[in-house]
């Protein structure tokens, strides 16, 4: 496991976006493996809604001698967390996780797709709770979600 020392977690620039895109390309389907269906990648270019979703969100990378990972916040509610396959397991989810949290307002939201015990067990240690389930989709297939709250500190 490779020491993270000289990271640092900073406001996205423009100049970002591909190395943001690539994290993206490389993580999304990630999320959805728990998932009874098989899933194609949308790429965040062409997936209008979760491209405009986060380009009006404030939105934050991790950097280590590269961008490792991302996250983004609006209002209240976390949007996205991507960690590059290769940085898992070292500490950068969490830092990211553990930013996003501070810079967003209570209560806190996010959404996560409910096969995603991973996710929401990391969640779950910061305090967030399932409040609902809902039924969304990606790439025209459905998929069970649920809105996780963190009502304080």
């Amino acid at each position: 496991m490779r020491a993270l020392a000289s990271m640092m977690i900073r406001k996205f620039q423009e100049s970002d976006f591909e190395k943001v895109n690539e994290i993206y390309s490389l993580s999304k389907l990630d999320e959805l493996r728990f998932e009874r269906e098989v899933f194609q990648l949308l790429p965040l270019k062409e997936d209008e809604k979760r491209l405009r979703d986060l380009m009006e969100s404030e939105i934050f990378v991790y950097e280590d001698g590269g961008i490792l990972g991302y996250g983004a916040i609006y209002q209240n509610e976390i949007r996205s967390l991507f960690v590059h396959p290769l940085y898992r397991g070292q500490g950068v989810g969490s830092a990211l996780f553990e930013h996003l949290i501070s810079e967003v307002r209570t209560p806190t939201k996010l959404y996560v797709a409910k096969s995603n015990f991973p996710a929401k067990s990391m969640y779950h240690k910061y305090g967030f709770t399932v409040t609902g389930e809902f039924e969304t989709s990606y790439n025209g297939k459905s998929v069970l979600a649920n809105e996780m709250v963190r009502i304080s500190v």
